[in-house]
Parts: C-alpha cells; structure tokens; sequence
C-alpha cells in the first residue's frame, strides 16, 4: 500500500501508477488487451506491416512512403556488419558468457567506434545512431551464438529481410518464407510496450544526455534481469518439468495449493489475456502445418484453458512470454537467446523513447523517503 509522508507526498512501490513522463509512442490498455503503437492497433501491424515498417513508424511517429521504406531497407542491410576488432573482442569472452552479457557489453563498446558529440545532435546524426543499433544488434547475438561454440560467425547478407537475415546468421540455412514471417511478426510485437522497466533505464540515463549506445546498453542490463526479460524461458521449463499434458491439471493445482506463480500467467498491465500472445499464439498454430505439432504446445493450451477459472477469473492471464518461447523454439532458437531476441526487438522502441527524451532537458531526479538513523555519533574504534 502506498505510504504518505507529509513533506514529499505518497511513496509507491516500484513506482506504481505514478506518471513520470508524457509519451507519445506507445499506449496500452489492460482491462480490454489493447496496445497500439503511435495509434495504431498491434494486430493490425502484426498482419500487415514489417518490423522494419513498425521500427519507422516508431522512430518517426508516422508510416513511411514507398521511397522512405526502401531507403530504410537499403540502410539498415548496409548498416549490418560489425567492425573486426568488436569480433575480436567478443572472441576473448568466456564460452559460459550468457548472450546477454555478450550483447550488453558490445553494445556499449559500440560507443566508442562511433562516437558522438556532446551536445546536441544533427537529425542525421541521431537518423545515423539508429539505423546502426537496429541494423547491429541481430549480427551481435546471431555472431556470439557461434563464436561461443567455435564456429565462426556467418556474415550478413544484404538480400535478405531483418527476420531472415538473423535466422540465416544463426545457422546458415534460409529460412522458409513462414518462417521469416513468423519472427518478423515476433519482432512487431515485442518492439514496444510503454514505460516498461527497461525503457525506463533508457529515458532515465538519456536525461544525463549519456550517448545512445549507453543508453541502450543500460536498458539491455535492465532486461537481464530475471523479472523483466527470460520469463519465456522460465515457461519452457515449466512446459519441459510438466512434460506430459495429462499431468497439467495436478501441476497447475500443486501450484495453486501453495500459492505459487505460474510462469508465463500475469502482467503487470493487462488484467485479461495479452493481445501479443494472442498473435504468436495463431503463429505458433501457422508454424506447426509446415513444420509438425510439439507437445509442448498441447501442455501450454491445457494450462491456459484450467487456469482461465481460477486465475484467468482474478485478471491473471497469459502473456507474451507464455507463447513466445514456444515460437520460438520450434524455429530452432537455443533457449538462452530468447530475451537477446526481445532486446533486438525492442531497440526501436527504446530509441523512440530516447529520441523523445532529447526533447527534454530534465533530468530525473526523484527523492526518497528516508527510514534510517538520524543524529547518530561517530564513535573512533578504539571504543567499537
């Protein structure tokens, strides 16, 4: 419960319901499971628009001209290789290195192969920094995802889609036209999402004017972490430890009994069913009449469907990650490159945010409510 103090006003957890900013971007409503992105409905881009259509309508606030479109292509393939000594340096990282430290650190590294002035930016400047983060980031996690096992990594090719071009660098194989349908809408749909924890770090480090790169690797960090990114992970080994859908119905009631989360159900948003899992939910269904059915799937769908009593009834419902991790799976992606994905998705938002925060000279600076000692005496050690 939020606590009052009489000289600063409330105190929320977490920061709950508190406004900290004014957006333009992106905007959600839990109760009915709707997310637009600058006022357009999700499922509409995730049927009709690409990512790299979705990432200019976030950057720019509106949809790109045919000219623009392709330009934007033409760019961003351009902008995909990364420079030999980031390669060199990624190979100097231990082999037990989790992708997202891999990425987080060459992410900032980046900053200093192309550095920036202090001050403010030209409109090709910060037009340069954005197509090179969006362009990058799939050749960093696609190259780390080899070189920690000793292959080398698979250049980038310039004829090929964002979505397919990072399946292609994963393992050299084209992808099927479903399957590059299938990760570019994966991509959409994890792009944006409010003022989310990780979008947070970028606005917040973006207010000390700290360049791009170092915004995005603080947001990158923020993801890391367990309650933020890798809860589709978290889902699979949930789906993998029930391992047979007859034993769904006493796992989920196990669960219940001792008052323990399931993973994959609940957000902090939406109190009924994600729209986002609802999307990679008819993917997932598409991608199993080209590449066969998984169990795991069957499990996923009888814990949703004797949940949607019990939990389902309080407003916890499934949410991206209850179906993403599946998708994602069965186009053949290790596990442990799940929330790096999510990251690759979601620079374009983040970038939005950090271009929106250039339009404020404010930094953050929040108080705090004090709990501890006051007028205490220093006493010298030979008295301790």
């Amino acid at each position: 419960m939020d606590e009052k103090d009489q000289s600063i006003g409330y105190y929320s957890p977490g920061l709950a319901g508190i406004p900290v900013t004014k957006s333009a971007i992106s905007s959600v409503d839990g109760k009915v499971g709707h997310l637009e992105y600058r006022g357009i409905n999700i499922e509409q881009l995730a049927e009709q628009s690409t990512f790299e259509e979705t990432s200019f309508l976030l950057l720019y606030g509106r949809l790109p001209s045919q000219q623009e479109l392709m330009e934007a292509h033409e760019k961003l393939r351009h902008h995909r290789r990364i420079k030999f000594r980031i390669r060199d340096m990624m190979k100097c990282f231990p082999e037990s290195a989790h992708p997202m430290d891999s990425l987080q650190t060459t992410v900032a590294a980046m900053g200093m192969f192309y550095p920036l002035p202090h001050g403010q930016l030209t409109a090709e400047q910060i037009r340069s920094v954005c197509l090179n983060l969006m362009s990058k980031l799939p050749t960093l996690v696609a190259a780390h995802s080899r070189m920690r096992k000793g292959d080398d990594p698979i250049p980038p090719r310039d004829d090929l889609s964002h979505a397919a071009n990072f399946l292609y660098m994963l393992n050299g194989d084209e992808p099927t036209p479903l399957m590059e349908r299938i990760m570019d809408v994966a991509l959409i749909v994890h792009a944006e999402h409010t003022l989310n924890a990780s979008t947070f770090s970028t606005i917040v480090t973006a207010s000390t004017l700290a360049d791009p790169y170092t915004c995005i690797s603080a947001a990158i960090g923020s993801l890391s972490g367990p309650l933020h990114g890798g809860a589709n992970e978290d889902v699979l080994r949930m789906l993998d430890e029930i391992g047979d859908v007859n034993r769904a119905e006493s796992y989920l009631n196990e669960k219940l009994a001792k008052k323990e989360k399931i993973a994959g159900l609940g957000h902090r948003i939406y109190k009924t069913k994600d729209p986002r899992a609802v999307l990679l939910q008819k993917l997932y269904v598409q991608l199993t009449q080209e590449m066969g059915e998984d169990p795991t799937y069957e499990i996923a769908s009888r814990i949703e469907e004797l949940s949607r009593s019990t939990l389902g009834a309080k407003g916890i419902c499934p949410n991206v990650d209850f179906y993403s991790g599946i998708v994602y799976r069965k186009l053949g992606i290790p596990t442990d490159l799940f929330t790096p994905i999510f990251a690759m998705a979601r620079v374009s938002g983040w970038l939005a945010h950090w271009k929106e925060q250039l339009g404020s000279s404010r930094i953050y600076r929040p108080t705090q409510i004090y709990v501890g000692d006051k007028g205490l005496t220093y006493i010298p050690m030979k008295e301790r």
